[in-house]
């Protein structure tokens, strides 16, 4: 089985608009462009208000995985195995990852902030994710709950 959205042909700055749209709807006041030297838009930081509170966010989408998967596949053509190709493939498979927790939140199933809460930017600029890795002793438990 091939990578979702390999075949598409969907400008990525019109997937990250689309991500935009997405984010506002999830209660994000602002949403802005992280870009490489390269001038690739390879995050998105936003804004959502927890408890009063505005959190900030940023949700990177890199493509160089992306590249490698295509070029791994013999079943992609050649024409798709690009940069190009990898960022408009790497922006799909967000804005679908996204649209799902947004559906999700629309249903009340969980809230906005508990999906994108390991994206949470941490006071010294990491993820709360990155920030958890590297501190492993912040984790409750070793996931047995027997008394």
């Amino acid at each position: 089985m091939s990578l979702l959205n390999y075949t598409t042909q969907i400008d990525a700055f019109k997937t990250i608009s689309e991500i935009s749209q997405l984010l506002a709807k999830a209660g994000a006041s602002a949403v802005m462009h992280d870009y490489d030297d390269n001038g690739a838009i390879v995050a998105l930081s936003f804004k959502i208000k927890l408890n009063d509170q505005e959190i900030a966010f940023r949700l990177p989408t890199d493509w160089r995985p992306v590249l490698q998967v295509l070029e791994q596949d013999y079943k992609v053509p050649a024409r798709l195995k690009t940069k190009e190709q990898a960022l408009r493939v790497a922006w799909r498979i967000t804005k679908d990852w996204i649209a799902a927790q947004v559906a999700f939140i629309e249903t009340m199933m969980v809230t906005t902030a508990q999906v994108f809460l390991p994206y949470a930017v941490t006071n010294n600029g990491q993820s709360l994710y990155e920030h958890i890795a590297q501190n492993t002793s912040l984790l409750l438990g070793d996931g047995n709950h027997e008394q």
